[in-house]
């Protein structure tokens, strides 16, 4: 059976490489040198459903379907007093975030960027795009996109 677990910790990973910026579930990532909330940018990840049956008369339950939403939150911009976040800011994030579901520019098999999960391989990603906030009176602004990720057990 595929731990959600595992699949969590490994989206978290890929985003945090491919945005650059920090991404934590469910709440605002901490930085560990403080102690305290990191001010975005940063990303949150929700996970929504996971399931693990395939359907079939002699489901093993080795495969998974597991989905989450990433929401991509922008903020002040450092050292600019009375600024705010912004939808620039916001969709830049998710410009890099959406690169979960990038193919190789060679035109090879698979993804450009690893969903590193122990045992596991993803033969399957999808994104798309739900939504944000886009009122400038927030001072936050955010893009959300919900990922599915479509995973079986490699045995390894």
């Amino acid at each position: 059976m595929i731990e959600r677990q595992f699949v969590t910790d490994g989206v978290i990973a890929l985003l945090a490489a491919l945005t650059g910026k920090p991404v934590n579930e469910r709440t605002v990532p901490i930085d560990p040198a403080t102690g305290k909330p990191v001010p975005p940018p940063y990303t949150l990840i929700d996970p929504l459903d996971h399931r693990t049956d395939d359907n079939t008369l002699a489901d093993a339950h080795t495969t998974a379907v597991s989905e989450y939403q990433a929401t991509f939150v922008s903020g002040a911009v450092p050292g600019v007093p009375d600024s705010r976040g912004g939808p620039r800011q916001s969709q830049w994030l998710a410009d890099r975030g959406r690169k979960v579901v990038q193919r190789p520019v060679d035109g090879g098999a698979g993804y450009a960027h690893a969903l590193n999960i122990p045992g596991v391989s993803c033969y399957w990603r999808e994104a798309y795009e739900a939504g944000g906030t886009s009122d400038p009176a927030d001072g936050i602004i955010t893009s959300v996109i919900r990922f599915r990720f479509f995973l079986e057990e490699t045995g390894a």
